[in-house]
């Protein structure tokens, strides 16, 4: 991925303690909050790797800056795939030439660099829209790729995200790490979190407004194209999680404030009995309340209202932390659609009620028995 002209940068990552060669590298490079390029592998995570890794991760820079005639610390390094095997140079550097030849500007060549750090992922996550900000019409898009691998702070993947707007460097990573709070890091998929996350988003200002600044009413419209952006595509991440056959989100409301809200939604969505029942499309509701009971929020279980929610319906199942009367058959058919929203409410109203102060979601999906197959042979 190439921008034309230096582009302000900033990027976010794994918060796992072994982290791999290209997120150190990476982390040097964007120092300074300027990049022109990211240069990124699949199929090998070149983590756990050692000094051989690291001098791996500098070179595939260095490679790339060559055939694109600028400098070696202008360039992002991500890479994919197992842990632990050292990643051969001598194929990066000898297609490099002809992956810089191969650069273009349109759909096509945002859909070729998608399709190319894909591991176990099924479906493409791509995203992009236009939106006035600044007295202009600024152009974002991004690519994501993960499938496995894949629980909050951050959620396994890799993502990269351009944007021709210019940004200040202290807005453009504000900006991304709020919406990265509120969406790759309210994704899970398996309770793994991976050595290998990173997301990098580039302005190279070509749009031609005014550099938006930290606190400025620009500012507020950028964070919020940001976030939605990074939404539609941790929706993505969620629903093409490693064996899933549906996407279930959590929507917590009535809590005490948004922190406790999300982390009863990521505790409710990262709930293998949870995932395991949306699998069987059964109505267990009680493991809903058991996730939240051990997630360390404050909340007050008599005053916990559950519903299911689906295109086919919507259902509730508790009131009050307590059964209630519902049709089995009518939750059955809500939890066989493809996608599934758990509604939590703590306010004792109907679940589901508007409370913008406490209310967050997460999102997750099933745990089937394609996930075990799928993991069980993944270096072979």
């Amino acid at each position: 991925i190439v921008s034309s002209v230096p582009a302000t940068a900033a990027a976010v990552y794994t918060t796992n303690r072994v982290k791999a060669a290209s997120i150190l590298v990476t982390q040097e490079q964007l120092a300074d909050g300027s990049i022109r390029a990211i240069v990124c592998n699949s199929g090998n995570a070149n983590a756990c790797t050692g000094a051989e890794g690291l001098a791996t991760a500098r070179a595939m820079a260095s490679s790339a800056a060559a055939s694109l005639g600028v400098d070696a610390g202008q360039v992002a390094v991500g890479s994919t795939g197992v842990i632990g095997v050292p990643l051969p140079l001598e194929p990066i550097q000898k297609g490099m030439a002809e992956l810089v030849s191969g650069l273009r500007s349109d759909t096509e060549g945002a859909d070729a660099a998608l399709a190319a750090i894909m591991t176990t992922d099924t479906r493409e996550k791509k995203e992009s829209f236009s939106f006035e900000c600044a007295g202009v019409k600024g152009r974002m898009g991004g690519i994501v790729k993960g499938a496995g691998m894949i629980h909050p702070s951050m959620a396994t993947m890799l993502g990269f995200i351009t944007c021709d707007l210019a940004v200040q460097e202290p807005a453009l990573e504000s900006a991304l790490k709020k919406a990265n709070a509120r969406s790759f890091n309210r994704v899970s998929v398996d309770g793994d979190t991976s050595t290998n996350d990173c997301v990098i988003v580039m302005a190279n200002g070509l749009a031609g407004n005014a550099p938006i600044a930290l606190g400025s009413p620009e500012y507020e419209i950028f964070e919020a194209a940001l976030t939605e952006l990074c939404v539609r595509l941790a929706r993505k991440v969620a629903r093409d999680g490693e064996g899933a056959t549906r996407l279930v989100s959590c929507t917590v409301t009535g809590a005490k404030d948004e922190a406790a809200a999300e982390t009863l939604a990521k505790a409710v969505i990262s709930s293998s009995l949870v995932k395991t029942a949306c699998f069987g499309s059964d109505a267990n509701w009680g493991r809903i309340l058991c996730a939240m009971g051990y997630s360390g929020a404050d909340f007050d279980p008599q005053a916990v209202d559950v519903s299911f929610k689906s295109p086919a319906g919507q259902v509730a199942v508790c009131r009050k932390g307590a059964s209630i009367p519902f049709d089995e058959g009518v939750a059955k058919k809500i939890l066989l659609e493809e996608e599934i929203e758990i509604l939590v409410s703590l306010s004792g109203a109907s679940a589901g009620a508007d409370n913008e102060v406490g209310a967050a979601t997460a999102w997750g999906c099933d745990l089937s028995y394609d996930y075990v197959k799928i993991n069980g042979d993944y270096r072979s």
